[in-house]
């Protein structure tokens, strides 16, 4: 009797120590597992109950992952359920639908190990390696998908939809697509996946160079445009029509006579072939540059300093003739260029200003001179009529008369006017 009931107790010993080892390493795995499982739900577990038997709740809008030694044996929705686990080999994580992706290597294993789960539970996204996909989410667009993408969902409130376009057929994205991706901030949720598209706004007075894959693509009028980036390769160079202007500045040029000149100089252009300035120039506003400056030197490099002065606009017609003859081809044309400045050396300048005061002053003395012989002509002229002419001669004395007369304040006049004029020859005969 003491034997067995030694025994009995040993027994009922070992029990309650297997029991407390058991309950102890469940504590620390569920630990675990609140801290390593994202979607773990903290505030359902499982229910332990006697002869190693345990209760699982699953609440709506969840699903619980039930795992026996470490592997995923099982996927269950709502509902309570009863599993026999007397060694404590199963432990479970709980999905909230809410984030319905399933990540790459839970999904790997359910599509090698688990194929039932997937029809039951799951929805698959999957793209081929020619299409791009467009994921809806109750009907709203939500992301764009690549080529060759593969993906699994659960199933639950929120209706995963995928809408598929063949990217080697379709370039341009569709018109109603391209009306959400360019007016992002109308919606409460932004679409990922953008960069799988080329997306350009044209501004008015502009066109579009489009190249696919190096094929250069019919131009682009000013709008929204929406290309389909995946598969190849999409380059877009937006282009100015309009009137450009191209200043050159600083240009220091000998002239014939061995004078630098620094000439400034403003030139307008414009495309007038888009595609065949991009053809036949790779860089074109470095070549209307280089262009000016050539035109240049050789305006001013075979004329001398004086005839650069008596012509100014000698310079703008070479530079011009030369460009349209050069540019004849190109795309591009010339519409109008000036000289902006033509700044001399400092004693260049001081001896022309000193040609321009002796010419002025020569100016000067010729007119001078000119009134000087028209005046002593005139008085000849008047003379010769007062020669032969008393009464001239008369009207002439009165004249002179009356011009003393207005320099004199008082005049006492004796012996009538034929007095006064007597005591003024008189006088002057004195004289």
């Amino acid at each position: 009797m003491t034997k067995d009931r030694k025994k009995l107790t040993d027994f009922i010993l070992h029990l309650a120590t297997r029991y407390a080892v058991i309950s102890i390493r469940n504590i620390i795995r569920d630990k675990i597992m609140i801290k390593t499982e994202q979607q773990h739900d903290k505030q359902t577990q499982f229910t332990q109950q006697w002869f190693g038997r345990k209760k699982l709740t699953v609440q709506p809008n969840q699903l619980a992952l039930l795992y026996r030694n470490q592997l995923l044996e099982n996927v269950y929705a709502q509902g309570e359920f009863q599993f026999k686990d007397s060694d404590n080999e199963l432990n479970v994580v709980f999905v909230d639908l809410a984030a319905p992706l399933i990540d790459e290597k839970l999904a790997n294993h359910l599509y090698a190990y688990l194929p039932e789960v997937i029809a039951k539970y799951c929805t698959e996204i999957n793209t081929n390696e020619n299409e791009i996909g467009l994921r809806y989410e109750n009907g709203i667009l939500i992301e764009i998908l690549p080529p060759a993408t593969k993906r699994l969902y659960w199933l639950g409130p929120t209706t995963q939809t995928l809408k598929t376009y063949c990217v080697e057929e379709a370039i341009e994205v569709d018109e109603s697509i391209k009306r959400q991706l360019l007016r992002p901030n109308a919606r409460a949720k932004k679409i990922v996946g953008t960069s799988h598209v080329l997306m350009a706004n044209i501004p008015a007075y502009h066109v579009g160079i489009l190249k696919v894959d190096g094929k250069i693509m019919p131009l682009l009028a000013a709008g929204n445009h929406a290309y389909w980036a995946v598969n190849r390769t999409i380059d877009l160079e937006i282009i100015d029509t309009r009137i450009t202007g191209l200043e050159v500045n600083g240009q220091e040029i000998l002239t014939k006579d061995k004078v630098t000149l620094r000439i400034n100089l403003i030139a307008n252009w414009q495309y007038i072939d888009v595609l065949k300035a991009h053809e036949q120039l790779s860089e074109i506003k470095p070549y209307l540059y280089r262009e000016l400056q050539f035109s240049l030197r050789e305006a001013i490099g075979t004329r001398t300093l004086d005839e650069l002065l008596e012509d100014k606009e000698i310079i703008n017609k070479i530079v011009i003739d030369r460009l349209s003859e050069v540019l004849k081809n190109s795309g591009i044309v010339v519409t109008s260029l000036g000289v902006k400045d033509i700044i001399l050396p400092g004693e260049i300048k001081a001896i022309l200003a000193k040609v321009v005061e002796a010419e002025k002053a020569a100016q000067a003395n010729v007119i001078r001179r000119r009134e000087e012989t028209s005046a002593t002509r005139s008085l000849l002229n008047t003379a010769k009529v007062m020669e032969n002419n008393p009464i001239a001669l008369r009207l002439k004395e009165l004249e002179t008369l009356e011009k003393v007369v207005e320099h004199i304040d008082t005049l006492s006049v004796y012996g009538g006017l034929d007095g006064v004029l007597n005591g003024l020859v008189t006088l002057n005969q004195n004289k």
